[in-house]
Order: C-alpha cells, then structure tokens, then sequence
C-alpha cells in the first residue's frame, strides 16, 4: 500500500526514535514487531527469542507484522519500524524458504523505503537487543539487498538529529511542513 512506509536498516540506527519523532507529529506508526516480540517472550519466559530459538522468533514476526498491516487502513501515512519484507528476509536466509518470492503485490509497501545506515556513536546492546554491531552490519547489507531485488527504492536517512531526520523522511515524501 502506497501509505505504508517502511523505516528499516542497521539494528540500533535510530529507527525507534524516528518513529517517536514521527508519532509525536502526529502520524500513525507500527513499532517493530522484533522488539514487541522479544518484550513478550522475556514477560513469560518463552523461547521464541533470537538467541533461544531464531527460526520461531522469525516466524512470530511474520506473522506479527502481517497482522500489523491488516490492523492499519485509511488515509495518511502509516510508518513502520520494520516490516513484512524484513522478516521474510531473515526467514529466507536462515532457512533457504522462498518467503521473499511469495510477497506479491497485496503485500506491498510504499516504493520507497528508508533505510537507516550503521551508525557507531549510538550503537547499543540492550536486554532485548543482544547481537553484536557486526551482526548488525550484515543484516543491513542484506536487507539492501532484499528490498532492492524486490524493486524498492531505497532512501537513506542522514545521521543527523532526529528532528531533522523526520523532516528529511516527510519532505522526501512530499508531506508539507506544518508551521
């Protein structure tokens, strides 16, 4: 759906803040379905975590974020701290299943998708993001490469302050900014 926008990249670039930024202007955004999943698992001791049980984890998120696209609808932008694509990519990888050539055009985001590059001033582990920086370098480089073999455009966020950012995203985006 073309006001679905997708916000993805490097673990830890500043995707959750910019979604914030993005909330605090009044858009409707998604958080990412990884952390919410991770969040929940920890909460009841579950094991579809990404460093107990990948492949369960993975599956989780897909079907987490295809119920975060059918709970959305209706004008204006919807901005998402990851997406369809993302997961399906992992999948993909993990385990070889061609979950990216099954995503047709009922599955589709806007054209473009933002992507926010490494970024080692703020990169951050947490208790709910344990992966390494180089880990996270990777699985950029391969989301890059996912979202281009699936014909996205892909619009890279500047490492500036966040305010800047949302307004570089909505400007290239063509939403006006409110005085």
């Amino acid at each position: 759906m073309e006001n679905f926008v997708v916000i993805s990249g490097c673990s830890s670039g500043g995707k959750s803040t910019l979604l914030a930024e993005l909330a605090r202007r009044g858009h409707a955004v998604v958080e990412e379905p990884g952390r919410r999943i991770v969040a929940a698992e920890l909460a009841s001791n579950g094991n579809a975590l990404p460093w107990v049980d990948p492949e369960a984890f993975i599956r989780r998120a897909i079907a987490m974020a295809l119920a975060d696209r059918d709970g959305k609808s209706g004008p204006g932008l919807v901005f998402f701290d990851r997406g369809l694509v993302d997961a399906a990519s992992a999948l993909t990888e993990m385990t070889g299943e061609p979950w990216l050539s099954t995503l047709g055009e009922a599955h589709r985001y806007h054209g473009r998708v933002f992507m926010v590059p490494p970024w080692a001033e703020i990169y951050v582990t947490d208790p709910e993001r344990r992966h390494g920086r180089a880990e996270a370098i990777v699985e950029y480089e391969r989301l890059q490469r996912d979202y281009v073999a699936m014909g996205y455009e892909l619009v890279v966020i500047p490492k500036t302050p966040v305010s800047e950012r949302a307004d570089f995203v909505l400007g290239t985006l063509g939403v006006k900014k409110l005085l």
